[in-house]
């Protein structure tokens, strides 16, 4: 049948399952969201006050649900407030399709008005990016754009859209979606068979875990996995999840802010197990002292990330989840490393999490939080101080409930993220954890929590500066706080109000548990100005070119 390029784009949507688009109207967009206003009743879309919080919605969507997010903008600036926001998903192999209007096709290249080439912008941005030029092209390549986003390493992917293409006809046949199947083409029985006798022979195995494992949906495969080898587990923030922060096995972040008791089992352990994780900078450090004492084995979909920054003994390129089913397949009896898992028990006494601060109050606000939270509760960060405590100090029990930029570092990203996450998960508790300087960032997007009724608590940690950079000044910048300081006097609460939301606070004396409990309670928006100390810090702490074992703020038990 005949169809515009609007309606297309469309049906290609609701055919791959699609049932919320996030986005800002514009003009060469105009044609879509005139189909969009036409099938409102297959389609939801939902308005947000910047394209880069559409962005941002659509990564929480994804991260939260597992599915594709879709945001939408116009050309020029609507498609390059769109940028930063893909980048977040980019790193953090999140899968979203961003559909940009242009200007028309025989204006292309010729400065016209709002035009801007986002496809070469997006290029090392994206997994692939397409600019379809004739409306014949247009329902094949939103099929294959969901089709790259999802397969092996998800990842944002671009379709540029010239306004003639959603005006145009075309012949449209519907197809059901194609069912994609786990990458497993590199996957050899050598490299299996290698990474069984490493594994046989170890004595000290430790698992350092990242997001792959969540974005493979392998959490389950991966805690049998620990059982079978009988191995302690850390994590990079993107995994936080993916073990349970209750498992005896866990020992918590490894790297820059990691535990003690992570960072000293990598250095001492005589396999390491690297699952979908890339040996960040933030986890690595100091390359040349990182496992200095053991074989490491790579386990990954992506070939590009073998050996890429960390040289390993053996690596096994694959879907994790059909990786870790076969080695604990293949894994006939569980084996036992008593001394070794004594070992690390022994390290969580004598080095647990240290607050060096003013005060305790990070820890106190966020155990409270907890204590109030219902099950299944999702936990959203900005970026700073407030993200590494988040992480350290609540306990995070299922995959896919902590969603946070790990790769980019984005602050502003939260309050998007968490209205895509609360639109997918309605009856959930969403709270985005947020810092005074990464929230008056993308503070507008209060404006579409109200406008959608969306119950996110913000609980915003405000120590009045940028919390990260100063700690950093502090310890290498003899306390030059050059433009950190954030004193300006901002009514957090009236702000909140001003846009229809309720606000409360949380002064540094107050009992945090009743305030936060009365928050919840409301089933309804919620900003609560939360006060802590200036200088509260993230302890531990690696300083810059340092091995991981040799951290900052660590101090043992009895001393």
């Amino acid at each position: 049948m005949q169809m515009t390029g609007a309606q297309i784009i469309i049906e290609c949507l609701i055919e791959q399952g699609v049932d919320t688009v996030f986005g800002f109207p514009g003009g060469a967009v105009l044609p879509l969201y005139d189909a969009l206003y036409q099938n409102q009743n297959r389609i939801r879309h939902i308005l947000t006050s910047h394209e880069q919080g559409a962005s941002h919605a659509a990564d929480g969507y994804a991260r939260s649900t597992g599915k594709v997010g879709v945001c939408i903008a116009t050309s020029g600036p609507g498609a390059t407030n769109l940028v930063t926001g893909i980048a977040t998903a980019y790193m953090d192999s999140v899968p979203i399709v961003a559909f940009t209007g242009n200007v028309a096709v025989p204006l292309l290249g010729k400065d016209s008005f709002q035009e801007v080439d986002i496809t070469g912008i997006t290029m090392p941005i994206t997994k692939h990016n397409f600019i379809v030029k004739d409306v014949g092209d247009l329902a094949e390549t939103v099929r294959t754009a969901f089709k790259i986003a999802q397969e092996g390493r998800p990842g944002p992917v671009l379709i540029d859209v010239p306004k003639d293409v959603t005006v145009y006809t075309a012949d449209f046949s519907p197809q059901s979606p194609e069912v994609l199947k786990p990458r497993t083409e590199r996957l050899s029985e050598k490299s299996m068979e290698q990474a069984l006798q490493l594994i046989k022979h170890a004595q000290r195995p430790m698992c350092y875990i990242g997001g792959g494992v969540i974005r493979a949906k392998a959490s389950d495969e991966l805690s049998q996995f620990l059982e079978n080898i009988d191995s302690p587990a850390c994590t990079s923030l993107m995994g936080v999840g993916a073990v349970s922060s209750l498992s005896p096995r866990f020992t918590g972040l490894v790297g820059m802010h990691g535990t003690k008791v992570s960072n000293m089992s990598v250095s001492a352990c005589d396999l390491l197990v690297v699952i979908g994780a890339r040996f960040s900078d933030r986890v690595v450090s100091k390359a040349s002292a990182f496992a200095k004492n053991a074989k490491i084995i790579h386990i990954d979909v992506d070939p590009a990330e073998i050996d890429k920054n960390i040289k390993t003994y053996c690596h096994v390129i694959g879907d994790l989840k059909v990786v870790l089913t076969e080695l604990n397949h293949r894994i006939a009896k569980p084996m036992e490393h008593t001394e070794w898992m004594e070992q690390v028990a022994e390290y969580k006494k004598r080095y647990p999490i240290r607050v060096d601060s003013e005060s305790a109050r990070s820890k106190e606000i966020l155990k409270a939080l907890q204590s109030v939270l219902p099950e299944g509760f999702f936990a959203v960060t900005e970026v700073g101080q407030h993200q590494m405590w988040a992480a350290q100090f609540l306990k995070h029990l299922q995959p896919g409930h902590f969603l946070t930029s790990g790769g980019l570092g984005t602050m502003g990203y939260g309050t998007g993220a968490a209205i895509g996450a609360q639109v997918a998960h309605p009856d959930a508790r969403v709270v985005n954890i947020a810092g005074d300087g990464s929230f008056r960032m993308n503070c507008n997007e209060l404006a579409t929590i109200a406008r959608y009724k969306l119950p996110v608590i913000i609980l915003l940690m405000n120590n009045q500066t940028l919390g990260m950079v100063r700690q950093w000044q502090t310890l290498f910048f003899d306390r030059r706080y050059s433009e950190t300081n954030l004193d300006t006097p901002i009514d957090w609460m009236k702000l909140a109000e001003a846009y229809g939301v309720k606000g409360m606070r949380i002064s540094k004396t107050d009992d945090p548990k009743p305030i936060l409990r009365a928050a919840l309670d409301l089933g309804q928006a919620v900003v609560i100005d939360c006060e802590i100390p200036v200088d509260d810090k993230v302890y531990p702490m690696v300083a810059p070119g340092a091995s991981i074992d040799e951290m900052l703020g660590v101090e043992e038990v009895g001393e």
